[in-house]
C-alpha cells in the first residue's frame, strides 16, 4: 500500500498544534531508506529514490499530508518552559498501515512558530545518529520510534563547529504525545483540553480503558515507562535528555539527542555536554522517571476527583509505588541477563553484588561473557576485571541458581553488538565527509545484536583508552 494519511490528532484535538509548512529542501538526496521497516509495516513505497527524497525532506508535501507543528511544554533539566513545541519538526499526518497507525514526522525540516529563534534545521550527523540508534534499540527489543529515512537537504547549516551538511530524518512513532503535551494545557488551567487529550490518548494507546479514566491512564503509562527504563539500563543506554517533553505516553523511546551506551560500567556516567550536574546520569534515570511521572500526575489532578486533597493523596500513593515497581522490573531484566530461571529471594543480592563487582569493566562484554562462564569457562569474564577473587566467590553463589538452559538464556538476553560510541562517531564523521560505508557496515551489525560473535569482533570492542572521555551534543 502507498502512503495513506489520516489526521485524527488534528481533527480531535484543535488547539494542540499549528498548521505549518516544511522548508523546501533545495536539493534533497536520499542517504538511507529503511526498506526493512517499510516492509514490516506493509508500506509498498515503490517510488523512485528522488520521489522519496522529496516527500521525506519536505521538498514536496505528499498527497493527503497536512503538516502541523505540535504544541507542548516541558521541564528541561528541572526548569519549566510553558511553551516549547516542535521547533524543527513537522508532523505530516498519521500513516495508516496493516500494522496500525503511526505518526510520520519530519525532523530538521525548518522553522515553525515554536522555533524560538532557531533555524529549524538539522545536520546530517545527528539525524544519522537517530537512525542508527533507533534501529539498534528496535533490534534489541526496546520500544522506540523508528526512522524511515534520512535525506540530505543539499544545503549547509551553521553550527558551533562551522558549516555542516543539512539533513532531515523521517520518523515513525506510535504518537508524539508527551508528558509535556499535558503540561502545556495544565499550565493554562485548560481542564477541558486535558480531558480531551486524556480521552484521545486512551483511545489511541490504551483502548481497554474508559475514555475518562485518567487514573487508569496514569497507571498504564507508568507500567510502560518503568519497563522501558529498566530495558534501557539493561543494555547500558543513557538517554541524556530525559526532559518531560521527551517522555512519550506510548511508552516508546523518543528523541535521540546526546544519547550513548556505557562502555565501562559506572553508575555516574554522563555523556551529554550540557548535563553538567549529572541530572540524567545512567543511575539517575529511575529517579528521573519518577520525577517526570509526578509532573504527569500533577497535570492530571483535575481529572482525579472533585476534591483536590483526595486527588493529591491518590496521586501520591501512585507515585510512591513507582520505586518498588522499577526495582521489580530491573530485577526481571537482570534475572534474564544473568541466566536465572524463575525467582529466588537471593536474586536481589546476587544482582546488586554483580553490579558492584564489575564497576570499571565493560558492561556489554562482561554480561555476554557470563554465557561461557555458565559453561565452565570463566576466563574471558575474569580477564575483564582487576581483582578476580571477589568475582570467583560470586560465581560460586551464582552457579547454584543456574539450570542447563542458562547459557542460551544469557546469549538471548545480552547482545554481542551494541552501537559502540567510538564506532558511531567514526561512522557519522565519515558520512559527513561523503562516505556512507562505515555507517552501513555498523548499521548491519547493530540490526543483528544477538548474532554470532565470530567475524564481528571489530564491532564488539570498546573504545581505545587513549580516546579519552566520550562527550555527546544535542546537534541544535
Amino acid at each position: 500500500m502507498p502512503l495513506t494519511f489520516d489526521h485524527s490528532y488534528a481533527r480531535d484535538l484543535p488547539g494542540t498544534y499549528l498548521a505549518q509548512t516544511p522548508a523546501r529542501a533545495p536539493a534533497p538526496r536520499l542517504m538511507v531508506f529503511n526498506a526493512r521497516l517499510a516492509k514490516e509495516l506493509g508500506l509498498d513505497l515503490g517510488e523512485d529514490d528522488q520521489t522519496l527524497a522529496n516527500w521525506l525532506s519536505g521538498a514536496v508535501v505528499p498527497a493527503g499530508a497536512q503538516p502541523i507543528a505540535l504544541a507542548y511544554a516541558g521541564h528541561q533539566f528541572g526548569g519549566f518552559s510553558a511553551q516549547l513545541g516542535d521547533g524543527r519538526a513537522h508532523l505530516l499526518g498519521e500513516v495508516v498501515t496493516p500494522k496500525g497507525r503511526f505518526d510520520l514526522q519530519l525532523k530538521g525540516s525548518g522553522r515553525t512558530a515554536f522555533s524560538r529563534g532557531g533555524d529549524g534545521k538539522a545536520a546530517l550527523g545527528p539525524m544519522l545518529r537517530e537512525y542508527i540508534i533507533s534501529e539498534a534499540m528496535a533490534a534489541l527489543g526496546i520500544p522506540t520510534t523508528r526512522s524511515l529515512a534520512v535525506v540530505a537537504t543539499g544545503e549547509d547549516i551553521l553550527r558551533d563547529t562551522g558549516l555542516l551538511p543539512g539533513a532531515v530524518v523521517a520518523r515513525l512513532a506510535a504518537s508524539h504525545i508527551r508528558v509535556g503535551t499535558f503540561q502545556f494545557f495544565a499550565a493554562r488551567s485548560e481542564t477541558d483540553q486535558i480531558k480531551a487529550l486524556t480521552a484521545y490518548t486512551i483511545a489511541r494507546h490504551y483502548p481497554h480503558l474508559a475514555p475518562e479514566d485518567a487514573l487508569g491512564l496514569f497507571d498504564a503509562v507508568t507500567a510502560r515507562q518503568v519497563h522501558l527504563i529498566a530495558q534501557w539500563m539493561g543494555v547500558g543506554f543513557v538517554h541524556g535528555v530525559m526532559n518531560t517533553d521527551n517522555m512519550a505516553l506510548s511508552g516508546e523511546t523518543i528523541d535521540y539527542g546526546p544519547c550513548a551506551f556505557l562502555d565501562a560500567y559506572d553508575p555516574a556516567t554522563v555523556f551529554s555536554s550540557i548535563d553538567r550536574q549529572g541530572r540524567y546520569a545512567y543511575a539517575n534515570q529511575p529517579a528521573i522517571l519518577a520525577w517526570n511521572l509526578s509532573r504527569l500526575a500533577q497535570a492530571l489532578l483535575p481529572l482525579l476527583g472533585p476534591d483536590e486533597a483526595e486527588a493529591v493523596e491518590l496521586a501520591n500513593a501512585r507515585l510512591e509505588a513507582i520505586a518498588p515497581a522499577f526495582r521489580n522490573a530491573w530485577l526481571g531484566v537482570m534475572r534474564a541477563k544473568l541466566g536465572l530461571a524463575g525467582q529466588d529471594a537471593s536474586d536481589a543480592a546476587l544482582v546488586d553484588d554483580f553490579c558492584s563487582l564489575i564497576e570499571g569493566a565493560d558492561w556489554t562484554l562482561t554480561l555476554r561473557s557470563l554465557a561461557a562462564a555458565a559453561e565452565g569457562r570463566a576466563g574471558d569474564l575474569l580477564a575483564l576485571l582487576g581483582d578476580t577473587q571477589p568475582m570467583l566467590a560470586w560465581l560460586a553463589r551464582w552457579q547454584t541458581r543456574l539450570g542447563p538452559e542458562a547459557p542460551a538464556l544469557i546469549r538471548a538476553a545480552n547482545p554481542a553488538v551494541i552501537p559502540r560510541n567510538h564506532l558511531v562517531e567514526a561512522a557519522l564523521t565519515a558520512a559527513t565527509q561523503g562516505d556512507m560505508g562505515p555507517f552501513n557496515a555498523l548499521l548491519a551489525a547493530v540490526q543483528d545484536p544477538f548474532g554470532p560473535e565470530q567475524g564481528r569482533e571489530a564491532f564488539m570492542q570498546p573504545a581505545p583508552r587513549d580516546l579519552g572521555p566520550y562527550v555527546t551534543f544535542c546537534g541544535t
